[in-house]
C-alpha cells in the first residue's frame, strides 16, 4: 500500500510539474531586465496625504477609472458595467448620462462641448450633451482598435489618444503584463477632418495621455516599461520622441495637464518584486502565466500621484500607503482646485484639494 501511495504521489509531482515548465501558453514573454526599483524615500517618500481624499460612491457599479470635469463643474466617470455617471458640482446625486455597451476608459471634453470617450471595447467615441454617441475610430491603418485606453483634446480639436495593446483586450490584461512586448500604439483623430491615423507605435502597453499646454507634444505613458515618453508633434522639433520620466516606482496608468505647467500621473500600484525578477526569465513568465490566478502577483492597495513639471521633475508626491479606503489608482485630473482621482476597480472616486496639499 505504502508503495502505491508513493508511486501515485510521484506521478502527480510529474504531470504537475510536466504542466508548470511544458504546458502550451499563448504569451510570447519578452527578454528585458527591469531597472532596480528606487526606494520610497526622497521624491518618493512614503507619505498619507490621499488619505485626505473626500470620497464619492458609483452606486451599483464600479471602475471609475477616469474623471473630467465639464464646463459647469460637473464630474463624469465611466465604469465597468458601461455607463458614463454624471454627479451635480458637489459630487452629489450620480445619474446615468450614457451606456457605451463597452467599458469606458479615459475621458476628456472636446472644444465643443462633447464628451470624447476611449472604450476599451468600442473604440473612440464622442457623446453629445444629450447623451447621443457617435463612433468617431475603431481602426487605424488598417488595424482594428484592440484596448483603447485613454484620450486627451488639444486646443485644435484633435484627440489624441492610446490602444493599450493591439494583441490583447482589456480581459486579457495579466497577458499583456506577462507578455511585456510592444504592442501598443499612441494615435491621433482630427475631430473636424475625420482622419484617424498612427502617431507613434511599438510601445510598451500605451496608457496615459496628456498633451502640452502649447500642444508642442504629448505624453504617453507605457505602464510595463514604468515610464512616460515625449513625443513632440508641432514646431521645430515635430518628430522627436524622447523619455520624460523614467524608472517610475511604480505602474504609470493615466496622466494629464494641469494647470501651471504640472502633469499629473497616477500610479496604478507600487511595482512587484516577483514581476521584476522574472523580467529577464520568459521561462518564469509562462510558469506564472500557469498557476491559478488566485496565485498569480496581485497589485498592493496602495494609491500614488505624481506631479510632474515641464522637465519630469517631482514636485508633488501624493500617497496612501496604507491603501485601506481607496487603491488601483488609474487617473489624476485638476480641475479649479480640485484633483479628482479614480480607479479601476474601487466603487467610489475621489478627489482633495490642491491648496491643501503639503
Amino acid at each position: 500500500m505504502a508503495k502505491r501511495i508513493a508511486f501515485w504521489m510521484v506521478s502527480v509531482l510529474v504531470v504537475l510539474a510536466l504542466y508548470l515548465f511544458l504546458w502550451p501558453v499563448p504569451i510570447e514573454p519578452s527578454d528585458w531586465d527591469p531597472p532596480p526599483v528606487p526606494p520610497f524615500e526622497g521624491d518618493f517618500a512614503e507619505n498619507r496625504v490621499l488619505q485626505g481624499m473626500e470620497l464619492f460612491a458609483t452606486p451599483g457599479t464600479s471602475g471609475p477609472e477616469d474623471v473630467a470635469v465639464d464646463a459647469e463643474g460637473r464630474p463624469y466617470v465611466g465604469v465597468e458595467q458601461g455607463q458614463i455617471l454624471r454627479y451635480d458640482a458637489d459630487g452629489t446625486n450620480p445619474t446615468v448620462f450614457a451606456d457605451t455597451g463597452g467599458r469606458p476608459l479615459g475621458l476628456d471634453f472636446d472644444n465643443d462641448g462633447n464628451l470624447i470617450v476611449a472604450d476599451a471595447v468600442k473604440g473612440l467615441l464622442s457623446i453629445d450633451a444629450g447623451g447621443e454617441i457617435t463612433v468617431l475610430c475603431t481602426e487605424v491603418d488598417g488595424q482594428a482598435l484592440g484596448f483603447t485606453d485613454d484620450v486627451d483634446v488639444d486646443s485644435e480639436n484633435v484627440a489624441w489618444f492610446s490602444d493599450a495593446s493591439v494583441k490583447w483586450d482589456h480581459h486579457h490584461v495579466m497577458n499583456e503584463v506577462l507578455e511585456s512586448l510592444p504592442n501598443g500604439r499612441l494615435l491621433k483623430y482630427d475631430i473636424a477632418s475625420g482622419e484617424c491615423s498612427t502617431v507613434l507605435s511599438d510601445l510598451y502597453f500605451a496608457n496615459g495621455v496628456a498633451v502640452a499646454p502649447d500642444d508642442s507634444y504629448v505624453l504617453v505613458n507605457e505602464t510595463m516599461r514604468y515610464r512616460t515618453k515625449r513625443v513632440f508633434v508641432r514646431g521645430p522639433r515635430a518628430g522627436v520622441v524622447e523619455t520624460f520620466v523614467d524608472n517610475l516606482p511604480g505602474f504609470p496608468d493615466g496622466i494629464s495637464t494641469g494647470a501651471d505647467g504640472v502633469y499629473w500621473l497616477a500610479i496604478y500600484a507600487p511595482r512587484n518584486e516577483l514581476l521584476d525578477k522574472a523580467g529577464p526569465v520568459p521561462w518564469l513568465r509562462r510558469l506564472i502565466y500557469r498557476i491559478p490566478a488566485s496565485l498569480q502577483p496581485k497589485p498592493k492597495r496602495h494609491p500614488f500621484v505624481l506631479g510632474l513639471d515641464s522637465d519630469g521633475k517631482i514636485v508633488h508626491n501624493l500617497q496612501d500607503a496604507d491603501g485601506v479606503e481607496f487603491s488601483k489608482s488609474t487617473s489624476a485630473e485638476q480641475s479649479g482646485d480640485w484633483l479628482y482621482i479614480g480607479s479601476l476597480t474601487e466603487p467610489k472616486w475621489g478627489r482633495i484639494s490642491i491648496s491643501s496639499l503639503p
